[in-house]
């Protein structure tokens, strides 16, 4: 098992194409949000969470927020990385995302989040592979 784990829910493909190349540059354990919980939480020192912006800039709300909820208490002191796509706004659901995440005690990594627009363009899967050796590196 690795140190560190991605953790992702993607409706196009966008974001899943962001945690691969998290998790590929990590070396991570991948996991989509149905197969991560509280239990798996525990095993890991970091965990990165996808998730693209839904409605008005907010987290996917049938898969993904349930299995955040539920395993946000195992995450005080963890280090944390965020990223996730989206079509339109401004990355308010980002900011969000991040705030409640130091709510929480968490130790985020990549202060504003990782986002990018649409489908992961090269700069952008660089980007996520840099953040994926950042994760590797704690």
């Amino acid at each position: 098992m690795s140190q560190a784990a991605v953790v992702y829910w993607s409706g196009t493909g966008h974001t899943e194409a962001m945690a691969q190349a998290v998790a590929a540059a990590a070396q991570a354990d991948l996991f989509t949000a149905a197969e991560f919980d509280a239990d798996k939480a525990a095993h890991y020192a970091a965990i990165a969470f996808g998730c693209p912006s839904m409605g008005a800039e907010q987290l996917e709300e049938s898969e993904f927020e349930p299995m955040f909820e539920a395993v946000k208490p195992a995450l005080a002191g963890k280090k944390i990385a965020l990223f996730g796509s989206y079509g339109w706004g401004d990355g308010e659901w980002m900011r969000e995302w991040e705030s409640r995440m130091l709510d929480a005690g968490a130790n985020v990594l990549n202060r504003e989040g990782l986002i990018c627009h649409e489908t992961p363009d090269d700069d952008a899967l660089e980007d996520c592979r840099s953040l994926g050796k950042q994760l590797a590196s704690l």
